[in-house]
């Protein structure tokens, strides 16, 4: 159980994040117990689709995204990954707020001036992943461990109504109480989730048997199953002790920062304040831990594109930073609170884009084999995407008829903008429900075999050498690269050495125990040229590095392996892709003292 533990556990951290908090309290405050159900519920339907998540990565060796990528058109993969970027900048947003908040309670900080100071906050997570994922994941879950037994205390202390408890239970919801009922929808099933724990099952050495994925599956549903119902009872506990506080006084909560009076009978208020506020600022930066391994997921499965992760998440932090900035300057602080609760709206709105492409592929039996979805799990997956689809949908032409009884300006506006909108999404929703049912979906072969299968080793003139180092990324400048690697080492009979560096986010945090279908592939990618090359009679080593610095991991190994020549295919990147995307081969010349021939493919003029 231990060595499949922690995947669901860095999930179950977003459950848990201010805009969880935003809107149980907001919830139990305003309709007391009457949206508990909705808690409940939104935690069955996350324990479903985590676990189907998690058995995608397992059975399939596919994050979400790259099973996204490989089954739909370029376009639709765009698509797709907008959605999932608005998704990641809407849960940014709750988690900003939420930090400016704490700060202003801890520090009395102005709020804009905490929101600003949050574009920084994402480069300190990024140093500390270098002291290792389980410190992070140990650090983030103890301190969100103490306001959870804060409020279990506080709930026993604000003595709730046990026959109102339990008539929260019963699903009811009418127009008053539909919002607040999808953002507690959109705060407990997060759509990026779902991408991050298909790709963090795949940290695990699960082994390529039958019997041992069905072992993973096993365990992975305990797994998901512990850590969010956990998350539950914390949210639960909020909103439960919000109604026995705050609805049976008939105070009407405004703010965000109302919450640190929930303690206050247990603490005092100041150190209530304490507590909350650090408590607060603690979810948040571990969500956005979470937030951001789930950015580079989602880039690197729907694009194929890896971008250095600092600038990666600069760029999303400040989508969200700008328009809490805006809001904060025009309407002042008591607006945060009605943000993070659109924030969490925004979540719910774009969770069907990910469900629905996740039921599709869970029950291919081409693509999960034994592990595809029996017919009873189909139906209960596709009556939850029905619920979540059903529910957004209401609200949607709910806001639609609010918008089209306003002025003649907000008609307009509705007519102009959110009608269409609406109206594409809502077929672009259909189109990705509905295609798989009538076409064959097809499976691309991997770039990696192809670009296996297309390298020549044409012979070519060379100096003397005895240990060649080959870096290989695993794209078409590779061939390029091996063919001038074993041309020189079948001169002069010199050893060929063959470096792949893993730069993947899970390869970054996990290291070494990164087990990824990515990293097989990768290793068969290998295997295959070692093959080719040692029939051509070519003694050849190969080896995997993990890192986000591939430039180190090739100094340090050509320095292992005692390399008198390091052979590296040119990107072709200038100024501003270097920036983006990195610069390898001139940190590695300057690293080392051997010779490094730089190749490229020369364009036809």
């Amino acid at each position: 159980m231990l060595a499949f533990s922690g995947p669901a556990y860095l999930v179950s951290v977003g459950y848990m994040d201010p805009g969880n908090w935003a809107t149980d309290l907001g919830g139990g405050a305003e309709f007391g117990y009457r949206l508990l159900w909705v808690l409940v519920v939104a935690n069955a339907l996350a324990i479903l689709l985590q676990t189907l998540s998690a058995r995608l990565g397992i059975a399939a060796g596919r994050d979400l995204a790259q099973a996204c990528r490989e089954t739909y058109s370029r376009p639709v993969n765009i698509a797709l990954w907008g959605l999932c970027e608005i998704a990641i900048a809407a849960c940014d947003l709750a988690e900003i707020l939420g930090a400016a908040i704490a700060l202003n309670l801890l520090f009395h900080l102005p709020l804009l001036i905490g929101v600003l100071l949050m574009a920084g906050d994402t480069l300190l997570l990024l140093w500390l992943q270098r002291f290792g994922i389980r410190a992070i994941e140990a650090m983030a879950l103890g301190l969100i461990a103490v306001i959870g037994i804060s409020f279990a205390f506080e709930l026993f202390l604000a003595h709730p109504d046990a026959a109102h408890l339990l008539t929260g239970l019963l699903p009811r919801v009418d127009s008053k109480s539909l919002y607040l009922a999808i953002a507690i929808l959109g705060a407990t099933v997060m759509p990026h989730n779902l991408y991050l724990h298909s790709a963090l099952v795949q940290t695990r050495r699960i082994g390529s048997t039958v019997e041992e994925k069905r072992i993973a599956c096993r365990y992975n549903f305990i797994d998901s199953a512990v850590a969010l119902n956990a998350a539950l009872l914390v949210n639960a506990a909020i909103l439960v002790v919000a109604a026995a506080v705050f609805f049976r006084a008939g105070r009407i909560v405004t703010e965000i920062q109302q919450a640190h009076e929930l303690l206050s009978p247990l603490m005092g208020s100041a150190a209530a304040s304490g507590v909350f506020a650090i408590a607060l600022l603690c979810s948040g930066q571990s969500s956005t831990l979470t937030g951001t391994m789930a950015g580079q997921i989602v880039m690197e499965g729907f694009l194929d594109l890896r971008v250095r992760p600092w600038l990666r998440r600069l760029a999303t932090r400040s989508l969200a930073i700008i328009p809490a900035a805006l809001v904060i300057w025009i309407s002042g602080p008591k607006a945060t609170y009605h943000l993070i609760i659109l924030s969490q709206v925004v979540l719910s709105a774009q969770l069907p884009f990910a469900v629905i492409p996740l039921i599709h592929f869970t029950s291919d039996r081409q693509r999960m084999g034994e592990f595809a979805n029996p017919r009873w799990l189909r139906l209960l997956a596709w009556c939850a995407a029905a619920f979540i689809v059903a529910l957004n949908v209401w609200l949607l032409f709910q806001s639609l008829q609010d918008l089209a009884g306003n002025s003649e300006q907000a008609r307009r506006w509705m007519w102009l903008v959110a009608a269409p909108l609406s109206t594409a999404l809502l077929a672009f929703l259909a189109w990705i429900t509905f295609q798989p049912l009538l076409a064959r979906r097809v499976i691309r072969r991997s770039a990696r075999m192809a670009a296996a299968a297309a390298i020549p080793l044409t012979p070519l003139p060379t100096p003397q050498y005895r240990r060649i180092l080959v870096t290989l990324d695993h794209s078409e400048r590779d061939p390029l690269a091996l063919s001038h690697g074993a041309a020189l080492a079948r001169a002069h009979g010199a050893q060929l050495f063959l470096l792949h560096v893993e730069e993947g986010v899970t390869s970054q945090v996990y290291g070494v125990l990164a087990s990824t279908a990515e990293e097989q592939s990768g290793q068969q990618y290998l295997n295959m040229l070692v093959s080719r090359l040692q029939d051509d009679s070519i003694a050849v080593e190969t080896a995997i590095r993990h890192s986000s610095n591939p430039s180190r991991e090739i100094i340090r190994y050509a320095k292992e392996m005692r390399a008198d020549l390091v052979v590296m295919g040119a990107h072709g990147h200038h100024i501003v892709k270097d920036l983006i995307f990195g610069n390898t081969i001139d940190p590695v010349r300057h690293g080392l003292n051997i010779p490094v021939l730089v190749v490229q493919e020369s364009k036809a003029k």
